[in-house]
């Protein structure tokens, strides 16, 4: 039986899908599932995985349609809900994230009991290399200041790339709109729910060409919401919409 179910974003990633479906299969030794999430027909990721589930070491893969609009939020929250193994992790097909790390995340939601794992740039042992100044700057402090003062136990709230608890997500309800913060969101509800959060490092590399598509102005807001709904554990504050 399958353990982990692992879900992939994707848009037009037909250049990295391969390389990223054959990494999880070589570095990924616990049994899993792997949940490709698209929004459209004609998106060129397709065609590969296609090719690839002809073969006769096809990846354990399914394809699976996003069901709320296009955009990766609304594709995680399809793959989230598509789950129905023990634990649930997202990651990229860009080939950031490095799939060995799933690893240690299920031994240590397994050792631990944990519901949430956070894989953690910012921690010893954790590096991070490349991406926008500005964004990293500003995950790099939310993490560091979320664990100091509203005492979350991870230094890296903003990273999407975890392993969550299955039947914790099911009690979700996601209200993230905007760009990556549902990562931030589900471990702001978690600690406010007094689960355990643990971390696990990893390292993080850029491997997006041309220009980030992270709007600062625009996405801002929508993490801090999360941010400071992560204080409720410990303050009398209200989470503003």
């Amino acid at each position: 039986m399958n353990k982990i179910f692992i879900v992939i974003p994707v848009y037009n990633e037909a250049e990295n899908i391969k390389e990223c479906l054959t990494r999880i299969e070589n570095e990924v030794e616990i049994p899993h599932t792997i949940g490709i999430v698209y929004d459209k027909e004609e998106d060129n990721t397709l065609s590969v995985v296609k090719q690839m589930l002809e073969t006769d070491n096809a990846p354990p893969v399914v394809l699976i349609k996003n069901k709320y609009g296009r955009g990766a939020l609304n594709a995680v929250k399809t793959g989230l809900e598509s789950s129905s193994e023990k634990y649930t992790v997202v990651t990229m097909a860009d080939l950031s994230d490095q799939p060995v790390t799933i690893n240690d995340m299920y031994e240590k939601a397994e050792k631990e009991n944990a519901c949430i794992v956070c894989a953690s740039r910012y921690m010893a042992g954790g590096s991070q290399k490349g991406g926008p100044f500005i964004k990293s700057l500003m995950s790099r402090i939310a993490g560091v200041t979320l664990r100091l003062f509203a005492r979350v136990p991870t230094y890296d709230s903003t990273n999407n790339f975890k392993l969550y608890r299955t039947t914790f997500l099911q009690k979700q309800k996601i209200e993230s709109k905007g760009g990556f913060e549902l990562g931030l969101e589900l471990v702001a509800k978690a600690h406010v729910q007094k689960e355990k959060i643990v971390e696990v490092p990893t390292a993080w590399t850029d491997r997006s060409d041309g220009k980030s598509n992270f709007k600062t102005a625009a996405w801002t807001p929508k993490y801090l919401r999360w941010y400071f709904y992560a204080f409720n554990r410990y303050f009398l504050f209200t989470s503003f919409k």
